[in-house]
């Protein structure tokens, strides 16, 4: 567990999992010789001298003006899913929010960057039979345009997580569709960031003089301020991705902004700094 102050904006990550692992599974330039030309760079935080690279599933609970927010719900337990790294998951994630001082019924609001298996996991949680909304008092914001998309979508790999985590909430009545520009405190408001998904969007924070902004999947590795171009394969619309990714970097370079990576393994958190005709992630903590 990290924590983090925004001015008078906390945030907390808790962790689901974090890995080792080569970088091809989510980036397809990732290889192992890729990433050893980088690593001096990227070690010891976010890469090994092997060219593995050190990733995570994490939720970010932001706490703004009373409210208490969870970014993103990572992958949930008893889910089946296709990836074995992910199927029917046991893991300690409520065990350890509850711990942290966000016992589920504490929540105010669930947002989803988008709707990709491994961010709406935990909105759900199976009892007995049933998917039922794991926030009971909280309300589930998700984009309208992420909604429409993912909704329609019939393969097994998107249809599984929307049927079990994303249609229950909406089912219950827990759920608002909102817009890109949507705002949730005076200091929390999303920002459109599309390419990883038609409806993506990424999360800023501003407080007492204070920045910082959650990426959400439009990068996925600090690997990427170095290789702006590299997509993820899981991308819908590639050239918009990148478009979108370099637009982000450049407007958060070299400014006093805290970028909170959605993926990024601990300590998850740094400012972006230009290197040469590229650019790096320096770390906090």
């Amino acid at each position: 567990m990290n924590r983090w102050e925004i001015g008078s904006v906390k945030i907390t990550r808790i962790v689901e999992l974090e890995t080792l692992s080569k970088g091809t599974f989510v980036l397809p330039d990732a290889t192992p010789e890729n990433v050893k030309r980088d690593s001096t760079l990227l070690m010891p935080h976010f890469a090994d001298a092997n060219g593995k690279m050190r990733m995570s599933v994490h939720a970010l609970v932001v706490e703004s003006q009373g409210r208490r927010i969870v970014v993103d719900t990572c992958i949930g337990n008893d889910k089946r899913r296709p990836s074995p790294a992910w199927n029917m998951l046991h893991t300690s994630f409520l065990m350890d929010l509850e711990q942290a001082g966000f016992p589920r019924d504490s929540i105010d609001y669930v947002l989803c960057t988008h709707l990709h298996v491994d961010h709406v996991g935990w909105n759900t949680m199976l009892v007995g039979d049933r998917w039922i909304p794991t926030f009971p008092h909280a309300r589930y914001l998700i984009g309208r345009k992420e909604w429409e998309h993912w909704s329609a979508d019939q393969t097994k790999f998107v249809k599984d997580p929307i049927d079990d985590s994303v249609r229950p909430v909406i089912d219950a009545g827990l759920a608002e569709f909102v817009e890109p520009d949507h705002k949730l405190t005076d200091g929390v408001w999303l920002e459109s960031a599309p390419g990883h998904t038609p409806g993506h969007f990424s999360v800023r924070i501003s407080s007492s003089g204070k920045e910082a902004v959650i990426t959400g999947d439009l990068m996925h590795h600090p690997i990427q301020f170095l290789h702006p171009e590299w997509n993820c394969g899981a991308d819908s619309i590639p050239e918009v991705a990148r478009a979108t990714r370099r637009a982000f970097i450049e407007r958060y370079a070299d400014k006093s902004v805290l970028v909170f990576g959605t993926h990024f393994a601990t300590p998850s958190a740094g400012y972006i700094t230009r290197h040469g005709n590229a650019w790096l992630l320096r770390v906090e903590g």
